[in-house]
């Protein structure tokens, strides 16, 4: 069990953007989400090349500030997306994609009966403080 990705304990990595800028300085977030359902199902970065890429395949492509490398979200589970819609915020600082699973599954964490899930699978109990699973 990954206690980041499976504990109760809230762990915010409030470093990342600093991380991020620091490793990948020509980068903006992409806030993704269902074209159908409406659902957010993560967040992620694209810098000139991963837009262009994303674009011209009409797939979910990314920059993985991790590794510093395109990333196609799914290619190795083969939960890949279709992308529908790119979306530009107000001072053109972020994107919205609207996109389509091509398979069904979401997130690369799976639930007890093995199923992919969305990203947002947890939630902070405001009274503990702690997370809940809502798709354990």
């Amino acid at each position: 069990m990954n206690p980041l990705e499976e504990g109760r304990e809230l762990k915010l990595d409030f470093g990342k953007i600093r991380k991020v800028a620091d490793r990948c300085p020509n980068v903006i977030p992409v806030a993704v989400q269902h074209a159908d359902t409406g659902e957010v199902i993560l967040l992620a970065y694209t810098n000139e090349e991963a837009l262009r890429k994303a674009v011209a395949e009409r797939t979910a492509i990314f920059w993985s500030t991790s590794r510093n490398e395109l990333w196609e979200k799914g290619k190795t589970s083969g939960e890949t997306f279709e992308l529908v819609e790119v979306r530009v915020n107000c001072e053109q600082n972020s994107l919205l994609y609207r996109v389509r699973p091509r398979r069904g599954g979401i997130c690369h964490t799976k639930n007890q009966h093995g199923q992919p899930r969305n990203c947002y699978y947890r939630r902070l109990n405001f009274q503990t403080g702690m997370l809940e699973n809502l798709d354990p």
